[in-house]
């Protein structure tokens, strides 16, 4: 509420959402967000993607029945490329969901206030990328119906899953990752929820937010339980950002096929998935900020420290890159030599130089100039090709190594199917489903975090 003796800014509704006049107080900050979700009409454009994602969704429904029906051979993989798109977009999507984690756990322990704006739909965006990851190596193992032998339980045959498999390592990762993710984003939304229970006007949804927020007050004993709550998560969930991904590059370092057996895979894979999730993140953060007109929350502040880290993770890859090929020809190693040969001038070239260019050339020429990254459209565009680099390189690791080892004789190429592409874009249409969703009905930007800005902003001011 506004403090006694000031009006409370006007808010402007244009085709339904909100535009905060001049001037932000502890009121327009909770009425423009909350507007948002409790705003009775929908625009067109969400119906639109809404539409589009679950188009999308009905192809996933359509390829997994499809497989589920006649196997995993309706997929492109064989021998010896026996793993194909679903490692690839499986890794790929793992990485995506970084830097969520990172932005709200990190962020929050290093006392960074700048990722207030950004680290709800981070968050969300996590949980909706776990999601889509753990559909590929399910449906990967042929029968998706047994996927709990993978588990640890007691059972009357005293069989236990092999706990030398990264499978196994990648479902207790994977697991770990998404029971903290999801609960370090709940906790955070319980104030807002009592925000919006508190303002929603239809029986059902008051009702609905009232259960979710779960009795909460704002009393002196909850915001303390609140706080201890998001440190022990905060804790919890700043070694997952390492220790996920660096679980994921076991599947490849612990084999001894050339270009996958090497030391340098865990932290070049977790800069790697930070790289790929921060240009996520500018890709989510562009079209919100102008849709539903959040420039004065999203800033371009916002937007240039993304793009510092897109550029500080981007040189990291970038050695690993150097290194990788250095190692390869310094080691001695004839077959790690030919792989790196193979990956240059072999059929897949073109992919590996269309990585390079993507991952390095174009981000990492631009990204050192301030115009550059304060520039909308051109921090849009550059997130799209890092993502595109980043799936390019997954593709790269998987497919160059295997399809030409060490026995020529066994050699063979790997062509994606249409039902590999299927069910890759139906995954995507699983995640901008959800997120739709997300938008729509809870908050994306968090209204307590925001408040307590301006409120420190009121301060530093008086």
């Amino acid at each position: 509420m506004a403090s006694p003796g000031k009006e409370k800014p006007e808010v402007v509704f244009d085709h339904g959402v909100p535009v905060l006049a001049p001037g932000h107080s502890y009121g327009s900050v909770t009425d423009k967000i909350s507007a948002i979700v409790l705003t009775r009409g929908t625009r067109r454009g969400w119906w639109i993607g809404l539409a589009i994602s679950l188009f999308f969704l009905m192809l996933f429904n359509l390829s997994a029945g499809y497989l589920l029906a006649k196997g995993v051979g309706i997929w492109g993989i064989k021998i010896p490329v026996a793993w194909g798109f679903a490692i690839v977009n499986f890794v790929w999507w793992i990485g995506i969901g970084h830097a969520g984690t990172l932005i709200s756990a990190f962020l929050l322990l290093m006392r960074q206030r700048w990722r207030t704006s950004i680290n709800r739909f981070a968050e969300a965006m996590t949980i909706f990328a776990v999601i889509c990851a753990a559909q590929f190596p399910l449906f990967h193992m042929g029968r998706p119906w047994l996927f709990y032998w993978l588990i640890p339980y007691p059972d009357t045959m005293g069989t236990w899953p092999q706990f030398r498999s990264p499978l196994v390592w990648d479902v207790f990762a994977v697991s770990t990752y998404a029971t903290v993710s999801v609960l370090f984003w709940f906790v955070g939304l319980i104030p807002d929820l009592a925000t919006l229970r508190d303002r929603a006007r239809h029986w059902f949804a008051k009702r609905a937010y009232g259960v979710l927020a779960m009795g909460w007050r704002g009393s002196a004993m909850h915001w303390k339980r609140y706080e201890m709550a998001s440190l022990l998560l905060a804790g919890l969930a700043t070694p997952l950002v390492v220790s996920v991904h660096t679980v994921v590059s076991f599947d490849f370092t612990i084999a001894i096929v050339p270009g996958w057996h090497s030391t340098i895979f865990p932290p070049y894979f977790v800069a790697g998935a930070i790289y790929s999730g921060f240009a996520m993140v500018l890709t989510l953060a562009i079209p919100l900020r102008h849709y539903y007109h959040l420039e004065d929350f999203v800033t371009s502040r916002h937007l240039d420290n993304m793009a510092k880290m897109l550029l500080a993770t981007g040189l990291i890859v970038a050695y690993g890159y150097m290194m990788e090929t250095f190692m390869a020809f310094y080691g001695g190693n004839q077959y790690d030599k030919f792989m790196m040969l193979n990956r240059m001038t072999g059929p897949y070239a073109p992919v590996y130089w269309a990585l390079i260019a993507c991952n390095i050339a174009i981000p990492l020429t631009l990204l050192w100039s301030a115009r550059i990254r304060r520039n909308v459209k051109a921090l849009f565009v550059l997130s799209l090709i890092v993502q595109t680099g980043m799936w390019l390189e997954r593709f790269i690791i998987v497919v160059t190594s295997l399809h030409r080892d060490f026995v020529p004789s066994a050699w063979g190429m790997y062509y994606p199917t249409k039902w590999d592409l299927a069910f890759f874009t139906g995954t995507i249409g699983l995640f901008f489903t959800l997120f739709y969703l997300f938008i729509r009905y809870l908050p994306m930007i968090s209204i307590f975090e925001m408040r307590e800005l301006v409120h420190k902003t009121e301060e530093a001011t008086v």
